[in-house]
């Protein structure tokens, strides 16, 4: 999925440079840990839509799991963990959660 970003986000700054140097690897991220938690707590495929939208990028994983995704406290005691949904709130510009029927999708628009 990573992988699969980083191409569409290499053919986009070909066409349209990002103007921060920073949301390439801010995008790639949010995708890394969207994908993450939706290996994680959701059961089955997962779905990633990315695109150029006016004022950034916007990123879309549906999953399976209609529950919506909730901060966990980070406890190092457990190892690393907790931080995925706060980097993805941080991160990006707006976040939405969109219930379906068998799943959700959740929305990232993040600056480009």
């Amino acid at each position: 999925m990573r992988r699969a970003a980083g191409l569409f986000l290499g053919s986009l700054a070909h066409q349209d440079p990002p103007t921060d140097s920073e949301s390439w690897g801010d995008i790639l991220l949010v995708v890394t840990e969207l994908a993450a938690n939706a290996i994680q707590y959701a059961p089955g495929p997962f779905t990633l839509r990315i695109r150029r939208a006016f004022d950034g990028v916007h990123v879309a994983v549906g999953d399976h799991n209609p529950s919506p995704p909730a901060p966990r406290p980070c406890d190092p005691a457990r190892g690393a963990g907790g931080l995925g949904w706060h980097l993805i709130q941080a991160l990006s510009r707006q976040v939405s959660i969109v219930p379906h029927e068998g799943g959700k999708e959740v929305h990232a628009f993040l600056p480009w």
